[in-house]
């Protein structure tokens, strides 16, 4: 375990596994921590790769100040952890929210040190719908409700959230534990964080940040995903990134870390080592333990 300070004297919880191969840094999503890569992790490792995971400001181990939750400073966190850990040719990987950090990360500091970026199940180009963005997934109506209901009740918001996130048509598709680990990450982020990383994901339109982006793209999402929709955002993503491939991995919902990691590791690997294409669908469906 590792720990970097950013520039605004925060301390962020960083794994790296300090391996030689190539760095993948893994970014985690709303309202996990970077122990959410857990699956990931493993089978990256095994491949050579040099794998780093942190935890988000206000989220996890890392430390939990009273401001910074959007995205330019997420950004900069990032720039810090990359430049802190001197990585090189790196794949920044980006679930959910944390698709949001690799795009505004590209379109802030630029692709010098990377060597290519996966957007998984992620919330850009633009989430909120509005005349602007029409194919915007999320309504002003459900993000007040969002809001409101981890305003209201911290612990029945998380609960439900969490049982959504790994659910697909209804039905939990991970076993019941995965979903008690989800939901003690959750516990561990600060209100004031969890509230403004929330705003953030659903308010930030990433479009221009997209069209900086020039290195290796892989778009990951499942085709069941209710809370990021694949129509709104991944296929979305892929379309405005002109080096960008979509996988879509079928009967995967939002919690595609857990419910379908094979699938997910297979997709990954592949395009770490060099496989192409532009579109394809990964593995079999179903939840894969």
């Amino acid at each position: 375990m590792a720990a970097i300070t950013t520039r605004d004297g925060v301390t962020l919880h960083v794994f790296d596994n300090e391996a030689p191969g190539r760095p993948v840094v893994l970014i985690h999503g709303w309202p996990l921590s970077g122990a959410s890569w857990e699956n990931q992790v493993g089978a990256l490792s095994r491949a050579g790769y040099r794998v780093i995971t942190y935890d988000r400001r206000g989220f996890g181990r890392s430390d939990k100040p009273e401001d910074g939750y959007d995205y330019d400073t997420f950004a900069a966190d990032l720039e810090d952890v990359m430049a802190g850990l001197d990585l090189r040719e790196a794949t920044i990987v980006g679930f959910s929210m944390g698709g949001g950090e690799v795009a505004r990360y590209i379109a802030s500091s630029g692709e010098d040190r990377l060597h290519s970026a996966v957007f998984l199940s992620s919330v850009p180009p633009a989430m909120l719908h509005s005349a602007d963005n029409p194919d915007g997934p999320l309504t002003p109506d459900a993000a007040h409700e969002m809001r409101s209901g981890l305003e209201t009740d911290r612990d029945a918001f998380f609960e439900d959230f969490i049982t959504n996130f790994f659910s697909v048509d209804g039905e939990l598709v991970v076993p019941g534990g995965e979903r008690h680990k989800a939901l003690d990450m959750a516990r561990q982020s600060d209100h004031r964080a969890a509230l403004g990383a929330m705003d953030a994901f659903a308010t930030t339109d990433f479009r221009r940040d997209l069209d900086k982006v020039t290195v290796p793209t892989l778009v990951i999402h499942g085709d069941s995903d209710d809370i990021v929709p694949l129509a709104g955002s991944g296929a979305r993503t892929a379309s405005a990134i002109e080096t960008a491939s979509l996988t879509v991995i079928p009967g995967a919902g939002h919690g595609l870390l857990s419910s379908h990691p094979n699938e997910v590791n297979e997709a990954l690997l592949a395009f770490l080592g060099g496989a192409g294409g532009t579109e394809h669908a990964a593995g079999a469906a179903g939840p894969a333990g």
